[in-house]
């Protein structure tokens, strides 16, 4: 019986078996950002230990800056904090590190994969749960909490429990209109956010092995809203060419030879899967979630759920009761006070493509307030150099500087009040944007751009017609 990539990476990276029945895992690249690393270092410093490979750790500024005024120092007392903590740390112990000036600048998930920092066969842990992203590429990529940032600084390892594998295989071809955004929220519908808990969730079948990198990195990026510990994969040309060139990628013959480890690291024809889901791709629809966790969504041409009898009854009230939206009615016609694209899901140059195709020509509603926030300051030039940022500018939206922006709300960018926001981040929680009233609604950078011309949910294969 042959392999899983999971398997033969966990054998490679494996130190030693705990008495725990966890694995110790070396890991070989460690991103850092500015929030879940000060307490690490300090605990780092209250033992007198140092970083043991600061050449395999790479810290950026994401999460806390304003994308609108980066000037120092910040107004939020905070924000100033963490980020003059991160650059005192990654002074003093040695570790590379992209400020605000850099042009290397941006969201860890986006900057990670685009550097060519993450390779397949590699393992990669990073203060955020949304590492998953980097298993598009080929990686197990996992996120971890404080604690753990302080073990990785330290030992370059993590204690890891075992995960068994569920393949997702998305076949056929998905329709115009709909994206990669679409088939992670109709994974997560069908399985639950709680339904990869205890497993790593592979990605293949014909869709998605047509996919871009970019596409992929959405998918593996909301794996962990489905409760799943990693995403991957399994690395073939596309990934291969994708890396070619880039920074940290090998070069020349260590190139070639690095590609063909990288083949053998995919996982074998034969290879045993503790379960397996089929998925149609013709079937999936734009999907919009209406409630309080990704899991809840709908197709654009559903109705929002009713309340009804069983175990979901209390959840389906509680969200719909939360979001102001009753149980039976169309998604479509829901208004909407703010349109945002951007976050590690979705602000790649593609993603911000396919928003601007909408957008070009085209007025956001009076009503509405939209921003466009790049994940990186590459994508952000790259998009600037094909007038990407004038076409939304003149549609009305906000065009930003690169960071994690309205995603999470650490920063200025946050809703007031009970406003409703089309998002193409990817949490829906309450809470999540920045006010404690405010609602979010999950959908795909073109949904977003759609949803802010007309002011509400609306089809965007109105517009591919």
């Amino acid at each position: 019986m042959g392999k899983t990539l999971l398997k033969k990476v966990w054998d490679l990276h494996t130190v030693r078996q705990l008495s725990t029945g966890q694995a110790q895992l070396f890991i070989g690249l460690h991103l850092i950002h500015e929030v879940t690393t000060p307490q690490a270092f300090d605990m780092l410093r209250s033992r007198g230990i140092g970083v043991a490979f600061p050449d395999r750790t790479f810290g950026t500024t994401d999460h806390i800056i304003p994308t609108g005024d980066t000037s120092r120092p910040f107004q939020d007392p905070l924000a100033e904090a963490m980020l003059s903590a991160l650059e005192k740390n990654c002074a003093e112990f040695d570790i590379p590190f992209w400020n605000l000036d850099s042009d290397r600048q941006g969201i860890v998930h986006v900057i990670g994969p685009e550097l060519g920092l993450t390779q397949p066969g590699m393992t990669v842990a990073c203060g955020d749960s949304h590492t998953s992203t980097h298993g598009a590429l080929g990686a197990v990529a996992l996120g971890v909490g404080t604690s753990q940032v302080r073990d990785v600084l330290a030992s370059q390892s993590l204690a890891i429990d075992p995960l068994k594998v569920r393949r997702i295989a998305v076949n056929g071809e998905l329709g115009r209109g709909v994206f990669a955004k679409d088939v992670v929220l109709e994974i997560i519908h069908r399985l639950g956010v709680n339904g990869g808990v205890g497993y790593a969730y592979e990605y293949g079948g014909t869709a998605v092995e047509r996919m871009s990198i970019d596409e992929r990195l959405t998918i593996c990026n909301m794996s962990i809203e489905g409760g799943a510990r990693v995403g991957y994969v399994n690395p073939d040309q596309t990934t291969f060419e994708y890396l070619k060139g880039r920074q940290f990628a090998p070069a020349g013959d260590a190139f070639d030879r690095a590609v063909s480890w990288w083949r053998s690291i995919a996982s074998d024809t034969d290879a045993d899967y503790d379960d397996v889901v089929e998925i149609d791709a013709a079937a999936i629809e734009p999907r919009v979630t209406w409630g309080i966790n990704p899991g809840q969504s709908v197709a654009v041409s559903e109705c929002i759920p009713s309340i009804g009898g069983g175990a979901q009854n209390g959840g389906v009230s509680e969200a719909l009761a939360f979001m102001g939206l009753t149980g039976g009615e169309r998604i479509t016609g829901t208004k909407i006070d703010v349109a945002f694209v951007g976050s590690c899901t979705n602000s790649r140059l593609s993603d911000l493509r396919e928003a601007g195709r909408i957008a070009k020509g085209r007025s956001v509603a009076p009503h509405v307030t939209a921003l466009v926030v790049p994940g990186s300051r590459s994508v952000q030039f790259a998009a600037e150099e094909e007038g990407l940022d004038q076409v939304f500018r003149d549609a009305g939206f906000e065009w930003r500087n690169a960071g994690c922006s309205m995603c999470l709300a650490m920063n200025p960018d946050r809703l007031e009040g009970s406003q409703v926001c089309a998002s193409s981040s990817n949490r829906n929680f309450k809470g999540r944007q920045g006010s404690p009233t405010g609602r979010t609604l999950l959908m795909s950078p073109a949904m977003v751009a759609a949803a802010a011309v007309a002011g509400e949910v609306t089809d965007v294969r109105g517009h591919f017609a």
